[in-house]
């Protein structure tokens, strides 16, 4: 649901690198569910390494929001240069407020030009830092869970008994006759 709820943002805002990085992110969580669910431990490890990827994948929002190294927010780096749209959130963030001018000259439902936002309760980057941090804390749990359940995939996988066969100490045992017995049967 996290997941869902950051796409829908990040589609508000135009962010497209994000957009697919949260589509993949979906896809591979609905095949972790289904590994659970069909008792499929491949499926589930393809979660757990994704999950690695996807806390990347966040600690580098976190990065380019905070601006460290050389990352600049203002940069169009998650819209793959194909527009100058932003966060949704820089716009419409708690308590913001849009102060927009009309353009000269132009005349119509468009006419306004957005100038700045002002009053905002909370920058639109900490908000994005919120939401990639709840997504690592998310990932890091279902990484402990998914190597949980992939044990205890493999341990009932390992302690099947086939019938007795692979346990030095059986719970019954089986009353064997001398091999000599049974070739005498078979002259029979």
């Amino acid at each position: 649901l996290a997941a869902l709820e950051r796409q829908v943002f990040d589609f508000l805002g135009y962010q497209w690198a994000p957009i697919l990085a949260n589509f993949l992110h979906i896809i591979i969580v609905i095949l972790g569910l289904f590994g659970t669910i069909q008792y499929r431990p491949r499926y589930i490890v393809v979660y757990a390494i994704w999950t690695a990827i996807w806390v990347t994948w966040n600690i580098f929002i976190i990065c380019f929001y905070l601006e460290v190294g050389g990352l600049s927010k203002d940069s169009e780096l998650l819209t793959f240069n194909i527009s100058r749209h932003q966060s949704w959130w820089s716009e419409n963030g708690p308590g913001c407020v849009r102060k927009e001018a009309s353009m000269p000259g132009i005349k119509g439902l468009d006419s306004h030009s957005y100038i700045s936002v002002i009053g905002c309760a909370l920058e639109y980057r900490y908000i994005e830092v919120m939401h990639s941090s709840f997504q690592i804390l998310i990932a890091l749990v279902g990484f402990v869970y998914a190597c949980y359940v992939v044990s205890v995939f493999t341990e009932e996988e390992d302690s099947f008994d086939f019938i007795g066969g692979f346990d030095p100490f059986p719970l019954y045992h089986v009353n064997e006759k001398p091999t000599n017995l049974l070739f005498k049967q078979t002259y029979l």
